[in-house]
């Protein structure tokens, strides 16, 4: 009977405090959800201002990819055509060589032929007395009458071929001083086409100032590239959703349960509300993409794959991105040249090639088993989607689209839906 007295008196004491705790987390769900609602209609207003500079931003940048990669492809019949005049040259060279050594040859025979006069046979005729010396004579003169004539006929054909060259070099010539002036012309239209982008992008970092706004667009920049991966990632974040509710829904019998588990866990989720000092980057680190690569499944390349591009490491996964605690990089950015090479990290199929917000030109690579590869910020897209490319080959260019200042390449790695570690997969530099 004691110990029931003791037991009433205990849920007597305790019934206030829980009814406490529960007022308290209806409190904080409350004003967490106040929030969302104010960030919501803030993330809106602030869309709606920047979609037009978004399409503007869109358009300049998938026209400048298409102009490098016109760019490219005039160099490259560049040197094809001044490799073919190099060789047309060259066979010049060699058919005025020849055309010398026949001249040398048709004067030597001219003035041999001066010497003996302009009536050999005749005078071969009175000469001789014995009819077989004559007949082996005139056989002889023969012979030279006929070399004499093939000596004409390959000097007259030596001509004709080096008239012949001289007409193809001279075609030649002129393609190229076309081909160098339609050069000249795109590269003119691609100087103008980005000053246009810089005035795009002026506008565009003119709109995206305050930490508030920056946190809006990286956000809604991350849904975006939650949309296209949808179709793939679909199951697994249904699953990651139920399970989260299911976490909640947990927590919040075991805090009306239980007074000692409640505090310990609202301490844990106080701790974890609480502001997280700002990771420190250490950018700097170096990155390659030689080095051998690897077949098979992706799972089995684990710290063993090489790097999209040669470049430094300017933010890597999880710190902070810029001076706001709550974003974090899902993967990391690599600094690098402008146009430099993009190279698949592992063999697969191109599932997404195109302009993103946020990403700007982007190339999504499935590599099978529910492993992804990301490739943002591109200047010039070298792969269309549905294409299948190896490991190493390359499929875009490095640039600035999607807003960046600088040239830099995004690589992410998502696996079964959930962002992985690139430094994990790749090769460890110094």
């Amino acid at each position: 009977m004691l110990r029931v007295l003791i037991a009433l008196a205990l849920t007597c004491l305790l019934q206030p405090a829980f009814a406490d705790e529960r007022t308290q987390t209806q409190q904080q769900l409350d004003a967490t959800r106040q929030d969302i609602a104010e960030l919501k209609k803030l993330l809106g207003k602030l869309q709606e201002e920047k979609s037009g500079v978004q399409k503007d931003l869109k358009g300049t940048e998938t026209e400048m990819g298409k102009l490098e990669k016109q760019v490219d492809a005039l160099q490259k019949e560049l040197k094809k055509s001044e490799s073919e005049l190099q060789r047309l040259d060259a066979e010049k060279k060699k058919l005025q060589s020849a055309r010398i050594e026949q001249q040398r040859l048709i004067a030597i025979q001219a003035r041999a032929a001066y010497q003996n006069g302009r009536q050999e046979y005749l005078k071969l005729l009175l000469n001789q007395q014995n009819p077989e010396k004559f007949a082996r004579t005139l056989t002889y003169y023969d012979y030279l009458s006929q070399a004499r004539l093939e000596q004409l006929k390959n000097f007259n054909e030596t001509l004709r071929q080096l008239a012949n060259v001289e007409k193809d070099i001279g075609l030649q010539q002129a393609q190229l001083l076309v081909q160098k002036s339609s050069l000249d012309s795109q590269r003119d239209e691609l100087d103008k086409v980005r000053q246009e982008r810089q005035q795009v992008l002026a506008k565009l970092n003119d709109d995206v100032k305050a930490r508030d706004q920056k946190l809006a667009a990286r956000e809604q920049d991350q849904a975006d590239l939650s949309k296209v991966l949808k179709t793939i990632e679909e199951t697994l974040a249904r699953q990651a959703r139920e399970a989260e509710e299911a976490r909640q829904k947990a927590l919040i019998a075991q805090q009306e349960a239980e007074k000692k588990r409640l505090r310990e866990a609202q301490a844990e989720a106080d701790a974890t509300d609480a502001p997280r000092k700002p990771v420190k980057s250490t950018p700097g680190a170096l990155v390659s993409s030689s080095g051998e690569t690897f077949g098979g499944p992706f799972a089995s390349t684990r710290g063993r794959l090489p790097w999209p591009v040669d470049g430094r490491l300017l933010a890597r996964f999880g710190e902070s991105r810029g001076d706001d605690a709550r974003t974090k990089w899902d993967g990391v950015m690599i600094s690098a040249s402008a146009g430099s090479q993009v190279h698949a990290v592992h063999g697969g199929r191109v599932v997404f090639a195109d302009w993103l917000r946020g990403a700007g030109l982007l190339v999504i690579l499935d590599h099978g088993n529910g492993f992804l590869s990301l490739y943002g910020h591109n200047q010039t897209l070298l792969k269309s989607a549905g294409d299948v490319v190896k490991a190493g080959e390359s499929i875009s260019t490095v640039g600035s689209s999607g807003g960046q200042d600088t040239p830099a390449l995004y690589f992410a790695i998502r696996q079964q839906g959930h962002p992985s570690d690139p430094a994990q997969w790749c090769r460890a530099q110094g």
